[in-house]
């Protein structure tokens, strides 16, 4: 039971059909390097950290969210991180309170993502702590590679083809601003 879950959860996360998540890890370190792994684990875990929150939430029922709503705002949270990697792109620094802050309480809306998936799997389980354990590390698991993919592009982007690390952040955070838009755009007409 555990390892199915733990498939699901990492299965879920790596799911390109799910590219939304996908889009918002992208947002969410573009702004670091290779250098910065400690602090990018840390995001990681703080977007972690929001979305058991609300796994948990709403597998318990104590939160219930309409689908359409957490649709339009997982792509608000792709669009407000990059608009704010753009705007500290163009300043340079800031204060790093707010990647923290951003990842955590985003975690909390695309929790509620994954809770409408997960809610239907655990509807058949009399004790929903270890699936729901399995399935968090599964996309912790999901979300470590994704990271390291994005980190290997940026070493290659770096050094190969001598982007500058405020051009990888526009053009990255620009890309991701622009399919965000569109999701809302899909959100708000379906």
């Amino acid at each position: 039971m555990f390892s199915a879950y733990f498939e699901l959860g990492f299965r879920h996360i790596t799911d390109l059909n799910a590219y939304d998540h996908m889009l918002f890890l992208l947002a969410l370190i573009c702004i670091y390097q290779v250098i910065d792994i400690k602090k990018i684990l840390v995001l990681i875990t703080a977007f972690t950290l929001g979305h058991s929150v609300t796994l948990i939430l709403a597998t318990t029922k104590l939160i219930r969210i309409n689908n359409d709503w957490v649709e339009f705002l997982i792509p608000v949270t792709i669009l407000i991180t990059a608009v704010v990697n753009i705007w500290r792109g163009k300043r340079g620094g800031g204060n790093m309170f707010w990647p923290y802050f951003f990842a955590a309480f985003f975690g909390l809306i695309h929790g509620l993502g994954f809770s409408n998936y997960l809610l239907m799997l655990l509807s058949r389980e009399k004790d929903v702590f270890f699936p729901l354990l399995a399935f968090n590390l599964g996309i912790e698991v999901g979300q470590i590679i994704i990271v390291a993919v994005i980190l290997l592009l940026s070493v290659i982007a770096f050094q190969l083809f001598r982007f500058k690390h405020r051009d990888w952040i526009l053009v990255l955070s620009g890309a991701a601003a622009g399919i965000a838009i569109v999701l809302i755009k899909e959100a708000i007409f379906w």
